[in-house]
């Protein structure tokens, strides 16, 4: 046994030497080729890896993504004709528009936004470029959550959503929209980000159980912040008017986005998301007023003015309208 382990341990040696024998009378530049050659096929090999990790994209996704353009929401923005500066300041906003609180939970939110406002008066004072990115980036959490919570809503009772999921989700991208035409005038700070990424952490968790708990609060809450954000841009457009801040060009995405003349400036920037928070403020003390009064069906009350309006076309078209109006 003995014998046998031996001769065992001294084939395994004479191998080893063997191997190492033939790797020595190797020509060094065949190993450096060798080698160069196993790195480039590793390499192509990672390539491939990361070339066929993503199928080909589906037609389809393509055309969708290819057509996808973010609409505005006011009727004065998708019109032919771009608008000029003189258009824009026609369109009422009712800058001092107010709604006034009818019970606790009102005043709650009310008192709320303007604890809320406070951030952004003491901090960024008159810098209104970096007010208004706070601004959207808060302002823009509402109609998301409010979509998200309505679809899971509408999953869960397997039941039609009445109008209210396709509307929060648009004001939610119109926001985002602000939020990327401001971008284009201003680089915030590390500080800064870091300021707007802690706000808004807090006010999504905030709205979110507001709205789980209390949709009308939370609408009423929006309305009472889009109130601030008229507010806001109203004294944006007098610093600009005042001179206190250049009236240089708008930036080409708010061109695009609104339709705007060519040479439009940063102050027709500021009519046209003053006119769409103006939009904003009024939709949501509506949606609250809906939740308080238990009338929640957005559709039936369009379609029936729809209808409303179709039949007094039809009567006013009909020979016997004259008769009919003098009897």
């Amino acid at each position: 046994m003995i014998k046998t382990s031996l001769s065992k341990a001294l084939l395994a040696s004479g191998a080893r030497a063997t191997s190492h024998n033939l790797v020595a009378s190797i020509p060094s530049s065949a190993v450096r080729a060798f080698s160069c050659s196993s790195q480039k096929a590793f390499l192509n090999t990672k390539d491939q890896k990361k070339t066929f990790t993503i199928s080909e994209m589906p037609e389809e996704l393509m055309r969708e993504v290819k057509g996808t353009h973010p609409a505005p929401m006011r009727e004065e923005f998708t019109r032919h004709e771009k608008l000029s500066s003189k258009e824009l300041s026609a369109i009422d906003v009712e800058v001092g528009k107010h709604y006034k609180p009818n019970d606790f939970g009102d005043r709650v939110a009310q008192r709320f936004i303007k604890m809320l406002r406070t951030l952004p008066d003491t901090y960024f004072g008159r810098d209104h470029y970096m007010r208004a990115v706070m601004l959207e980036t808060i302002a823009a959490v509402p109609g998301m959550v409010g979509g998200m919570l309505r679809h899971m809503k509408s999953l869960r009772n397997m039941s039609e959503d009445h109008g209210w999921i396709i509307h929060l989700l648009h004001e939610a991208e119109n926001e985002r929209m602000h939020l990327m035409t401001w971008m284009k005038c201003l680089q915030p700070s590390l500080a800064n980000r870091l300021l707007v990424l802690g706000a808004q952490g807090v006010f999504f968790n905030a709205y979110f159980w507001l709205y789980v708990f209390s949709p009308r609060i939370a609408h009423r809450m929006c309305g009472y912040l889009e109130e601030e954000a008229v507010i806001s841009y109203t004294h944006f457009l007098d610093d600009l008017d005042a001179g206190l801040i250049s009236n240089g060009p708008a930036p080409p995405i708010a061109i695009d986005y609104y339709n705007l003349q060519p040479g439009a400036s940063v102050r027709d920037t500021v009519l046209a998301i003053r006119a769409d928070e103006a939009l904003h403020r009024d939709a949501n003390h509506h949606f609250a007023d809906r939740i308080a009064a238990h009338r929640e069906n957005l559709l039936a009350d369009v379609q029936a003015k729809a209808y409303s309006e179709e039949q007094s076309r039809r009567v006013a078209k009909s020979p016997h309208y004259t008769q009919t109006s003098l009897h």
